[in-house]
């Protein structure tokens, strides 16, 4: 099969708008979790969030456009179009072959899509009857709109696909995307996870299920501390995280600059309960091990693992306990951080966004840190979470982690090249 690479980066999210500035905010360890400035939250048991400040949509695509679509729709659209700025890849270069644009797919995930879209629209039927829907309704809240306007907005005419596996969809689309290239079905992807889910409906919902924290709504930049023996819950975030890959041959012979090598992919099913992971964390277990046989990589040679880490009581052991379990003795070498710690959990923009930071770990040698660890949890097994500051590494291999509701689980695994 086809070797796939990764030559570009684009990402949105609560620590910034652009690779350079999310990259700096994640190595200085810096928070993007702040209280929800809006009055419609006054009630609400949770009032944080980690919120992409001052947007602007405009700066991508026509305002047109940007009133037809949702908010997770426009941050789709900034990070593949940053991505394909920063592998250098322009449809309009006939260097690539007149037919290039049927050979660039789009493979975006979205967990929820358009839920605050949804709940306005709803409220508005409620208010007028029908004829208080916008004739955008439906297309404004499915999930494949991020990657179907993205296809319309960079001309990508291959495969257009969209996982939607809660909490895995951005792992699990580029772990797809990375399928259709090594299976021949396309020479480069714009792949990655979107999601804007910030609506008082998602919080009230997810708080009612007692997974959000509660208990920080005085104290936002603290408030997400996975592994920590006082966590109390994830915090909702939003943002799009976007990697371009592309077939090892063709990347190298138009001279592109290579990041790392998507080497593996795994994907398992916990098949034990709704929301709570499997005994042990077995499903994670055996997702992590696929990534790694398929891509050729021992154990043994993993330097960084980018966790799901939510910050929830359960998430957080059972993937201590996959991880020390694949791992062996050798798990306490292995360098570990969960970046939510810093941008908040963004539902299927997670994937995404952790594997652009796992890629950038390996570019620059550098482990990002899990900040607010300060008393860990003996739990999860006393591995290295690198708590509050980075750390300079050599990294020969490394794996993101995304798990979802329903006991989806999805693991990329990357290597240095």
């Amino acid at each position: 099969m086809r070797r796939v690479v990764v030559t570009g980066l684009g990402v949105v999210c609560p620590l910034g708008k652009d690779v350079q500035s999310v990259w700096s905010a994640a190595t200085e360890g810096k928070s993007g979790i702040t209280v929800i400035d809006d009055p419609h939250f006054a009630d609400s048991p949770v009032r944080i969030g980690g919120y992409v400040k001052d947007f602007d949509p405009v700066a991508f695509m026509d305002e047109r456009e940007v009133r037809r679509s949702q908010q997770f729709v426009h941050f789709a659209v900034a990070a593949s179009k940053m991505a394909l700025q920063d592998a250098s890849l322009d449809l309009a270069d006939a260097g690539y072959g007149g037919d290039f644009a049927d050979h660039l797919g789009v493979a975006i995930g979205v967990g929820v899509g358009g839920l605050a879209y949804v709940e306005e629209n709803i409220l508005a039927q409620d208010r007028k009857g029908p004829r208080g829907l916008s004739p955008f309704t439906i297309p404004g809240f499915i999930a494949n709109m991020a990657a179907g306007i993205v296809s319309i907005e960079t001309g990508a005419k291959g495969p257009n696909t969209c996982a939607t596996t809660a909490c895995a969809s951005g792992t699990h689309s580029i772990g797809d995307a990375a399928m259709m290239i090594q299976t021949g079905r396309a020479k480069a992807m714009v792949a990655g996870g979107a999601e804007s889910a910030m609506s008082k409906f998602a919080f009230a919902g997810f708080a009612r299920m007692k997974a959000l924290c509660s208990d920080s709504n005085e104290n936002p930049t603290g408030a997400s501390r996975p592994f920590d023996q006082t966590r109390s819950g994830f915090v909702m975030g939003e943002g799009a995280g976007v990697l371009i890959l592309e077939d090892y041959e063709f990347a190298r012979a138009r001279g592109a600059r290579i990041y790392c090598e998507l080497s593996g992919f795994g994907m398992s099913s916990d098949a034990f309960h709704m929301t709570s992971p499997s005994e042990g964390g077995d499903g994670a277990r055996r997702c992590m091990e696929q990534a790694l046989k398929t891509g050729g990589i021992a154990p043994g040679e993993v330097d960084y693992i980018n966790a799901h880490g939510t910050s929830t009581l359960a998430n957080d052991k059972a993937e201590s306990q996959a991880i020390g379990t694949l791992f062996g003795a050798g798990a306490k070498t292995v360098s570990i951080s969960s970046t939510k710690s810093m941008t908040g959990h963004l539902l299927g923009a997670a994937g995404g966004v952790e594997a652009v930071l796992t890629v950038l770990a390996i570019h620059h040698g550098i482990v990002p840190p899990t900040i607010n660890l300060t008393t860990p949890d003996p739990e999860c097994g006393g591995l290295d979470f690198t708590p509050g500051q980075a750390k300079q590494r050599k990294i020969r291999a490394a794996i993101s982690n995304s798990f979802g509701f329903g006991g989806t689980n999805a693991c990329v695994a990357f290597k240095a090249i």
